[in-house]
C-alpha cells in the first residue's frame, strides 16, 4: 500500500517552495510494522546505514528527529529511500504524516542527515550480545519473513569475536541454493546492519536436510 505524503508547508521557509519535495510511503506487506519512505531528494549519499535505537541516532540530525517521534523503533537509511520499523503497539495513523514532516524540515535546513563519524563511533565497542540482538532483529523482520516462503529458516547460534555462527532448517537444510541464499542474501544484509562481523560460519549439517527446497545434485 502507498501514499503521498502532504505537508504542511506554511512553516517552512518560503525560499525552498519552488523546490517541492514529494514523499511516497509504502507499508510493506510482510511486515505491516515496517513501511517505506521514498523521498524525491538525496537524503544521504552512499549507505545504507541502520539505526536500530536511540543511543546509535546521537549526531544524526534526521535520525534523532525521526526517533523523537513516539512509536519509532528502528529505521534504515540509503540514498532517498528511509526504512521504518514502528513498534508493535504503534499505529501509522498519524505516525506517517509526522515522519514525512521530519524528513522534509530536515532536507530544507541544508543540515547532512547523518554524520557518518557519529555512526562509525556509534558502533564501536558494541559487545558480542548487542550484535547479537541487531542480526536476530534482521532475521524475525527481513530475512525469514521472506526464505519462510521456501519453507526454510536461519537461526541465530551466537556470535564470538568477530564470527557469526547460524544454522538453516526447512527448506533451507540440505538445499543446492543454500549457499546462494547465505552468501549472496542474507551476509550482505548483516554487513549493512553489523558492519563488525567479519565472518559468517554455517553450523547447519546440510546432509540430514529431509526437505530441501532445491535437492542437491552430487
Amino acid at each position: 500500500m502507498s501514499e503521498a505524503l502532504s505537508v504542511d508547508l506554511a512553516s517552512v521557509n518560503l525560499a525552498f517552495v519552488d523546490q517541492p519535495i514529494s514523499i511516497r510511503a509504502e507499508t510493506s506487506l510482510a511486515d505491516p510494522d515496517t513501511c517505506k519512505f521514498t523521498v524525491s531528494r538525496s537524503l544521504h549519499p552512499g549507505g545504507p546505514f541502520f539505526f536500530g535505537n536511540k543511543e546509535q541516532a546521537t549526531g544524526s540530525p534526521l535520525v534523532e528527529r525521526l526517533f523523537a517521534l513516539p512509536g519509532v523503533a528502528s529505521m534504515l537509511i540509503a540514498e532517498s529511500v528511509v526504512t521504518v520499523g514502528k513498534e508493535s503497539g504503534a499505529s501509522w495513523s498519524g505516525l506517517k504524516a509526522a515522519i514525512g514532516t521530519a524528513i522534509r524540515t530536515q532536507l530544507l535546513t541544508g543540515v547532512p542527515a547523518i554524520l557518518e563519524m557519529a555512526v562509525h563511533a556509534s558502533k564501536q565497542g558494541r559487545s558480542d550480545a548487542e550484535l547479537g540482538v541487531v542480526v536476530q532483529q534482521l532475521l524475525d523482520k527481513e530475512v525469514n519473513r521472506s526464505i519462510a516462503n521456501h519453507g526454510g529458516k536461519i537461526s541465530l547460534v551466537e556470535v564470538r569475536e568477530g564470527k557469526l555462527f547460524i544454522t538453516m532448517s526447512g527448506g533451507c537444510q540440505g538445499c543446492g541454493s543454500s549457499q546462494v541464499t547465505l552468501r549472496q542474501g542474507f551476509e550482505v544484509m548483516v554487513k549493512r546492519v553489523a558492519p563488525e562481523i567479519e565472518e559468517i560460519v554455517d553450523a547447519t549439517d546440510h546432509a540430514a536436510g529431509k526437505q530441501p527446497f532445491y535437492p542437491r545434485h552430487e
